[in-house]
C-alpha cells in the first residue's frame, strides 16, 4: 500500500513529462492536441483508479491509524523525511483531488479552453494534481510546504495563459498573495521543527498534544503562540479567511472552467487541512489562544460573503456569476473555519465534512457556470435574466435542473451534503472546548445561522433570475435561442459523479464521519465531545 500511495502522488509528475514529448504515431488521433488531452485523460483516470484503490485496501476499522507509509530518511541532519501516509482525515481529500482532477481532463479533452498548446495546458493540470496530492499525503513539515508551493505556478500559469478576462492581474494577485503569505509560514515550520528537533508530523503530533505521557510538550507556550500565528497566516490565506480573501474573487472570475473548480474544489482545501493535520496536534495550546480570534474572523467571513452575493445577485448590479459563486466560497469556508476553531470533535468533525462537501458542490456549480459562458457568451446576471432570457427551465430544464440543484445543495438543504458540515460546526461552536468563552461562541453560532439564512436568499435569487428569467424583463428571444444545447454527454459524464456523491453524503453521512471521527479523536487526545 506504501508503494500505491507513493504511485499515485508521483504519478501525475511523470505523465506531465510525457506530455511535453512528441506524441506517438499511433496514438495522434485527430491530431498531436488530441493525443495529449487523451494523455491527460488516461494519466488522471489511473490515478483516480490508484486512489480507490487506496481506498479499498484501507483498514477501516482503524482510521486513525496511519497507514500505506513511506518513511525514507531525507536529509538526517535534520531530520527531514520522505515520509508519506494516510488516515481518515486525508483519505477523502486525496480521492476527492482525484476524481476532480480526472473530470476537469475529461471535460477538457471535449471543451479545451482557448489559449496556447494543449501540451503546456495539460503538463500543468498534471502538475497540480502531483503537488495537492503531495500535501494530503506528506507527513513532513518540509515536505508539505515544498507540496504546498508546488501547486502556485502551474495554477498561475493556468490562469495567465487559459483565463478569461483580467486574467492577468488576477493571476498575479493570486501569485502574490500566495506566496507572501508562505513566506511566513515557512518561518513557522522552521520554528515548530528546529525546536522540537524534527519535521515529523505523527512524532510531533504525539509530543505536544493535551493529555500525552512524553514529560510534557517539546514546544513551549511562547513558541506555539508564534507558530500558529505565522503558520497560520500562511494557511489563512490559502484558505481563504477573511480578510486575506481578495485575491479569490478575481482569480476565479479570470480562470478557465477546470481552473475555478480545481482552485474551489481542491486547493482551498489546502489550508483548512493545515489547520487541522499541524496545529490542532501541534500547537494546541497556542491554537486555544488564538480560536476566538480565528472563530470571529471565520464568522465575519460568512456574513461578508453571504452580503456581498445578495449585492451581486440584485438586479442592475451587473453581477459576474462566477464572481458570485467565489465569493460563496468565502461563507462557506468560514463554516470550516468556524468548526476548526471550536477544538471539539464535533466541530472538527463539520469542518471536514464541509471541505468534501464544498469541493463536490462548488466543483458541480463551477462546471454548470462555465457551461453556461459557453452557451450564452456571457455570465453577467443581469444579461442572463433579461437580454438574453436564458429561463433555463423553459429552454434547457435538465442544465436548469441542474443548476437549481446545486444551488440548493450549496444552501445546505437537509438530506444532500451540504447540510452536515455546517449544523456539526454550529453545533461544535454552541459547546466549544473547555477554556473556549461559551457565551462568545454562542454569539458566532448565531450569526453563522443568519449566515445560511443570507446564503439561502442569494442562491435562491440566482435560481429565480437563471432560471426562471426576470419577470420585470420580457425581451423576445434572441435569434437562435432556440437552439440553446441542454446537457451534451461529455458534460453528463463528468457531472453525474459530483450529483451522486453529493446525494449520497447528504443521505450516508456516516460513510464520511466514521473515517474522520476516529482519527479527530487521535489528533485531539482528551477531548471527548
Amino acid at each position: 500500500m506504501g508503494l500505491l500511495l507513493a504511485a499515485v502522488v508521483v504519478l501525475p509528475l511523470l505523465g506531465s513529462a510525457a506530455a511535453l514529448l512528441p506524441a506517438p504515431p499511433g496514438l495522434k488521433g485527430t491530431g498531436p492536441e488530441q493525443a495529449v488531452l487523451r494523455h491527460g485523460v488516461t494519466v488522471t483516470g489511473v490515478v483516480l483508479a490508484g486512489a480507490v484503490l487506496l481506498a479499498l485496501g484501507f483498514d477501516h476499522d482503524h482510521p486513525a491509524a496511519m497507514q500505506a507509509e513511506t518513511d525514507i530518511s531525507w536529509i538526517p541532519a535534520l531530520d527531514i523525511r520522505i515520509h508519506f501516509g494516510i488516515d481518515g482525515v486525508s483519505l477523502p481529500l486525496l480521492v476527492l483531488t482525484a476524481l476532480l482532477t480526472f473530470l476537469c481532463a475529461l471535460y477538457s479533452y471535449f471543451r479545451m479552453p482557448s489559449g496556447p498548446s494543449a501540451k503546456g495546458f495539460v503538463a500543468l493540470l498534471l502538475v497540480l494534481e502531483s503537488g495537492t496530492l503531495a500535501t494530503f499525503a506528506v507527513l513532513d513539515l518540509m515536505l508539505f510546504f515544498l507540496a504546498f508551493e508546488m501547486v502556485l505556478i502551474p495554477m498561475y500559469f493556468l490562469i495567465a495563459r487559459w483565463g478569461g478576462a483580467e486574467r492577468g492581474p488576477a493571476a498575479w494577485k493570486f501569485i502574490l498573495y500566495t506566496l507572501l503569505g508562505s513566506v511566513v509560514m515557512l518561518l513557522g515550520l522552521l520554528l515548530v521543527g528546529l525546536e522540537a528537533g524534527t519535521f515529523d508530523m505523527v512524532a510531533l503530533g504525539t509530543d505536544n498534544g493535551p493529555g500525552t505521557d512524553g514529560g510534557g510538550p517539546q514546544l513551549s507556550h511562547t513558541v506555539q503562540l508564534v507558530a500558529v500565528l505565522a503558520i497560520g497566516i500562511g494557511l489563512a490565506v490559502k484558505t481563504p479567511m477573511w480578510p486575506l480573501h481578495s485575491w479569490l474573487p478575481d482569480a476565479h472570475t479570470a480562470a478557465p472552467t477546470v481552473g475555478s473548480v480545481l482552485l474551489a474544489g481542491v486547493l482551498l482545501k489546502m489550508g483548512t487541512y493545515g489547520f487541522v493535520r499541524i496545529l490542532l496536534p501541534v500547537a494546541p495550546d497556542g491554537m486555544q489562544t488564538f480560536a476566538p480570534y480565528l472563530a470571529a474572523l471565520a464568522t465575519v467571513g460568512i456574513i461578508y460573503g453571504s452580503l456581498a452575493c445578495l449585492a451581486l445577485a440584485r438586479r442592475g448590479a451587473k453581477g459576474d456569476l462566477k464572481r458570485l459563486i467565489a465569493y460563496s466560497s468565502v461563507g462557506h469556508m468560514g463554516f470550516v473555519l468556524l468548526g476548526i476553531s471550536t477544538m471539539t470533535r464535533t466541530g472538527v468533525n463539520g469542518a471536514l465534512f464541509a471541505n468534501v462537501a464544498h469541493g463536490l458542490i462548488t466543483g458541480l456549480l463551477f462546471f454548470l457556470v462555465g457551461a453556461l459562458k459557453d452557451r450564452t457568451g456571457t455570465t453577467d446576471l443581469d444579461q442572463l435574466a433579461g437580454s438574453t432570457g436564458a429561463a433555463l427551465y423553459g429552454r434547457v430544464p435538465r442544465f436548469g435542473g441542474l443548476l437549481a440543484f446545486g444551488a440548493v445543495a450549496s444552501l445546505g438543504l437537509p438530506g444532500l451534503a451540504g447540510f452536515w458540515g455546517e449544523m456539526l460546526a454550529l453545533l461544535g461552536a454552541f459547546q466549544p472546548a473547555d477554556g473556549l468563552s461559551r457565551p462568545a461562541y454562542l454569539t458566532f453560532m448565531a450569526f453563522g445561522a443568519v449566515g445560511t439564512l443570507l446564503t439561502a436568499a442569494y442562491l435562491l435569487l440566482v435560481v429565480r433570475r437563471v432560471c426562471m428569467g426576470d419577470p420585470e424583463q420580457q425581451p423576445e428571444p434572441a435569434e437562435g435561442a432556440a437552439a440553446l444545447p441542454d446537457i451534451r454527454g461529455h458534460e453528463f459524464a463528468a457531472w453525474t459523479p459530483l450529483v451522486v456523491l453529493t446525494v449520497l453524503a447528504g443521505l450516508w453521512p456516516a460513510a464520511l464521519l466514521g473515517l474522520t471521527d476516529p482519527a479527530v479523536q487521535d489528533l485531539l487526545p482528551g477531548v471527548t465531545r
